[in-house]
């Protein structure tokens, strides 16, 4: 008998850590990158009263007869299903879309965690505005190149940050030179071409259909004062004829077209304070049908100086930046940090998590790969709390309490009537 008051205070107390597990659950069903626990329950220690026995000729077996002693704590295991996923508009807001956790640090220790709500703090680094920890990754060069190869460190993104300015050295026409129109007609594109100061130099490129067949004689002109001469060559022998073949395609196809911009020396008007400079122009993407014809440059490698505005982060968690003068730039990569058991992270607090000698190494990489989910911005990802089912839980722990407790009271009045045997 007082091994059923043993064995229900067990339920008792269980009972009550599971009504603790489930509470706070519940308490956070708004937690951003909140993973749900769940308990499991054991059975305790049995003692035998007898074993078993083998069969004999000429009687069967027995079983066992044994009495448990109760149950305890099996475990508390964090369930790591994907929360719901909140927009929020915020471009410092981000979300992982699968596994994966993004990697935070507050210098010594190294935290993983699900939410993304960070900001840019006063010195231009990544943060969880929190608690200020500092988000890592990789940062881009100066050429804006990043190397994932190298240690992970915070991650800077620097807005406000002038951009020098890059002279107009490539740049691509692409378009069609209608195969119908009669000689002396004309299709004219315009591409600002900048010098190594970032100043635009409007130049109009017009091609002049010639009487000879296929053939259209190009010119460069231009209205700003600070021009003083334009040289073409489309061949990159001195010509300033594209020649087409019956196919429509050019007959230099490999061979760009550069144009000489002679800028106004020191001693004239307008003077610019640059040296002359030459723009290569692909246009092996020129064509000549029988349609309808137009020429346009669709690339320029050329800007003016700017300063950092904004910037974007793609699936893979790559950074852009967007510049003032309207150009974009790598400025570095998010990283995330993968598990081979993730339910073997410790909860650190402040939606954290630490790495444990049995979740297994972080195996940092890029999202998108090697089991690392994608990211997505301008969301956050919501608390995997299933309401219906913690609150079913709810009833389960208060009827497995209260049934205890009542096996305690029930066994209460038996030793009652048996101390009351001797009256």
């Amino acid at each position: 008998m007082m091994r059923s008051l043993f064995a229900a205070i067990s339920g008792l107390q269980n009972h009550v850590t599971y009504m603790d597990v489930v509470g706070n659950n519940i308490a956070n069903v708004n937690t951003q990158g909140y993973k749900a626990s769940r308990v499991t329950f054991q059975d305790m220690l049995t003692q035998n009263i007898s074993g078993a026995s083998a069969p004999t000729a000429d009687r069967g077996g027995t079983n066992p007869q044994q009495v448990g002693l109760g149950m305890k704590l099996g475990g508390i295991n964090t369930i790591h299903t994907q929360g719901a996923l909140q927009a929020t508009g915020n471009s410092t807001d981000f979300a992982v879309q699968g596994s994966g956790f993004f990697i935070v640090k507050d210098g010594q220790r190294v935290f993983y965690t699900r939410d993304g709500a960070f900001d840019v703090s006063v010195t231009g680094e990544l943060v969880n505005p929190t608690n200020g920890f500092k988000v890592q990754g990789w940062n881009a060069d100066t050429n804006g190149v990043t190397d994932v190869n190298t240690p992970i460190g915070p991650i800077t993104i620097p807005l406000g940050q002038s951009i020098a300015a890059q002279e107009s050295t490539l740049a691509t026409f692409t378009g069609n030179l209608d195969a119908r129109v009669a000689a002396a007609s004309t299709f004219s594109t315009t591409i600002d071409v900048y010098d190594s100061l970032g100043a635009a130099h409007p130049v109009v490129v017009t091609y002049t259909k010639n009487a000879a067949p296929n053939t259209w004689d190009v010119t460069a002109t231009s209205a700003d004062p600070n021009v003083n001469a334009l040289t073409v060559d489309v061949d990159g022998l001195g010509g300033t004829q594209a020649v087409f073949d019956v196919t429509g395609r050019l007959t230099t196809t490999g061979t760009p077209m550069t144009i000489d911009v002679d800028l106004v020396t020191a001693s004239g008007a307008g003077t610019t304070g640059v040296t002359d400079f030459t723009t290569t122009v692909d246009i092996d993407s020129t064509t000549q049908f029988a349609a309808a014809g137009q020429i346009s440059p669709s690339f320029n490698n050329g800007f003016s100086a700017g300063s950092l505005l904004t910037f974007s982060v793609g699936p893979g968690g790559d950074i852009t930046g967007i510049f003032s003068n309207g150009t974009t730039r790598p400025l570095g990569q998010i990283a995330t940090a993968a598990f081979t058991n993730p339910a073997g992270l410790a909860k650190a607090g402040a939606n954290n998590f630490e790495a444990t000698s049995n979740s297994g190494i972080a195996l940092v990489g890029t999202p998108g790969t090697g089991g690392r989910g994608s990211i997505g911005a301008g969301v956050l990802e919501g608390s995997n709390t299933d309401l219906a089912r913690e609150f079913t839980n709810v009833v389960v722990a208060q009827r497995g309490f209260q049934a205890s407790s009542r096996i305690i009271s029930t066994a209460d009045e038996m030793l009652e009537s048996l101390v009351n045997l001797i009256r």
